[in-house]
């Protein structure tokens, strides 16, 4: 049965108290018995929470009942456990790191196109799509024909429009150009990027990759392998239908078929792509944590923290 309700959003929007929100939030969450992760900015909010349907339906109506947010669009998902095991509520320089401050999302977005419009963008011969997320998001499904920036993180994307609008690169001459992401709050902050470099004509995929798979009939699909998610279902095809794909908890890479079935893999420590970046005293950290994940698994109960690994800057 499906107890818990996952909602997503994020807006952009001019917020310059954003510091004193942040106790309202974590009360109201509180009150609710919701979970989960918010980041709040000058340049707006960005979520995940989970909890009792009516919970998560009366957080989200109490953010919408403040003017910045009347207008917050979220996307669902039900489940029959609990995906977060705290309530984190976090100040940041900006809810999507990009690191170029003179880029505002709010004012300078480049132009929305719906799902049912998409396929239509990809076949114009004019239009240069870029695909902006990670490199091994790419690595397990795009849109056919996309550009991969092969960044290791958003912060590197600058990076590359600059190097891309070199001569004889694809942004030479400041082409159309449409971008899309995992749900649409990269590709809103990069089309700003590039308005703001310059480019007159620049879409983004409304609702990115999962409103696409959510809305688009899979026999008209564009889009091929599976959508990397930010949560336990790790990945998502048509129709939103979980992968089959798992998360190396060492280096948070997903994994197929293949990669378990390699020598390296060890579940909750290791795998091919990072097996030699731990210490054997992290290892064994790991392994420790990996057994009291089953047992409480085995117990019916919350394992805290059970679903991260420390952090790896090695790979």
């Amino acid at each position: 049965m499906n107890d818990f309700l996952t909602a997503a959003f994020y807006k952009f929007v001019e917020l310059p108290g954003f510091a004193e929100f942040k106790p309202r939030v974590m009360a109201v969450c509180a009150e609710n018995g919701v979970l989960g992760n918010i980041l709040l900015a000058e340049e707006g909010i960005n979520g995940t929470i989970a909890g009792p349907v009516q919970g998560v339906r009366h957080v989200l109506a109490w953010l919408r009942s403040h003017a910045a947010f009347d207008d917050l669009q979220h996307k669902e998902a039900h489940a029959s456990h609990a995906p977060f095991y705290r309530m984190k509520v976090r100040l940041k320089r900006e809810i999507v790191s990009m690191g170029v401050p003179e880029v505002r999302p709010g004012l300078m977005a480049g132009q929305y196109v719906k799902p049912e419009d998409w396929n239509r963008l990809l076949d114009d011969p004019d239009v240069v799509v870029v695909d902006v997320r990670n490199d091994y998001e790419v690595g397990i499904g795009s849109f056919e024909g996309a550009l991969n920036p092969h960044t290791q993180r958003f912060t590197e994307l600058p990076q590359w429009v600059r190097q891309a609008s070199a001569p004889g690169q694809p942004l030479a001459g400041k082409p159309k150009v449409a971008m899309f992401c995992t749900g649409g709050i990269r590709c809103e902050k990069s089309t700003a990027l590039l308005r703001a470099q310059g480019f007159e004509e620049v879409y983004h995929l409304e609702g990115g990759i999962l409103k696409y798979l959510e809305t688009v009939p899979e026999n008209e699909s564009r889009w091929h392998g599976q959508c990397f998610v930010f949560d336990e279902r790790v990945s998502v095809g048509h129709g939103l239908v979980p992968g089959d794909l798992e998360l190396c908890r060492s280096c948070r890479h997903p994994l197929g078929d293949e990669d378990r079935a390699s020598p390296h893999f060890v579940r909750g420590v290791s795998c091919a792509r990072c097996h030699d970046s731990r210490s054997e005293a992290e290892k064994r950290n790991l392994l420790e944590r990996e057994r009291q994940v089953a047992l409480a698994r085995e117990r019916q109960q919350a394992h805290i923290g059970a679903r991260q690994a420390p952090p790896n800057p090695r790979t």
